[in-house]
């Protein structure tokens, strides 16, 4: 581990609070603006690896069985699946595949999982793996964001969903394609991103029908 690394303070703080990962803090940080997790109760998670965006999703649909026990949309019980083409250490509670989720078997696993059931919250913070050449790694980074965005057919009406992307020439197309899909689309790059970092957030937001 480099010293640069060990002296992060989402690092630092992500081995504090038990979080297996910094990136726990993105996720966070985009809950805190957008309240992303209302409501949210059946959650993929696509890229899944190490772990820390499934915890959070599951401290946030743990405390929705007892936050909205109301009249309107809720559940008794939560489900999550997530996904990645790297092994996993197991999340109690939490369904994990090892498994390339752009192949058409995945989507079997995921109609067996969730029993056909329309979703709440998509999440990804799947990437490339970076070449170093910027221009062919970002075209390779929005090839990979339509695959998952073809997930969006599996949320229920106004069910939301987070994507990682990266800033660059097809940014523009991809967020236009993004608006003709849900009702509000904001980008957003949280604290915990390294300033560095050319990736940006895309939140959809209720989705449309």
């Amino acid at each position: 581990m480099s010293d640069e690394h060990s002296r992060d303070p989402h690092y630092k703080m992500a081995k504090r609070e038990g979080y297996r990962a910094r990136s726990a803090y993105k996720l966070l940080d985009i809950q805190k603006r957008f309240n992303i997790f209302k409501r949210s109760f059946y959650i993929l998670d696509l890229g899944s690896a190490p772990g820390s965006w499934l915890q959070v999703a599951k401290k946030f649909a743990s405390e929705n069985l007892e936050k909205y026990k109301d009249k309107y949309y809720h559940r008794d019980h939560f489900k999550i699946l997530g996904v990645d083409t790297k092994r996993l250490v197991p999340i109690e509670d939490i369904k994990i595949i090892k498994m390339d989720f752009t192949l058409p078997e995945f989507h079997k696993e995921l109609d067996s999982f969730f029993k056909g059931e329309k979703l709440d919250l998509i999440v990804s913070d799947a990437s490339i793996k970076k070449s170093g050449n910027k221009f062919s790694d970002q075209a390779m980074q929005f090839n990979l964001c339509y695959i998952i965005l073809e997930f969006r057919k599996y949320l229920r009406k106004k069910g939301n969903f987070i994507i990682k992307v990266f800033q660059g020439a097809d940014f523009d197309k991809f967020y236009a394609d993004m608006k003709k899909n849900f009702s509000f689309v904001k980008s957003f790059k949280p604290k915990s991103s390294k300033k560095q970092s050319n990736e940006i957030y895309l939140i959809g937001l209720n989705k449309l029908i």
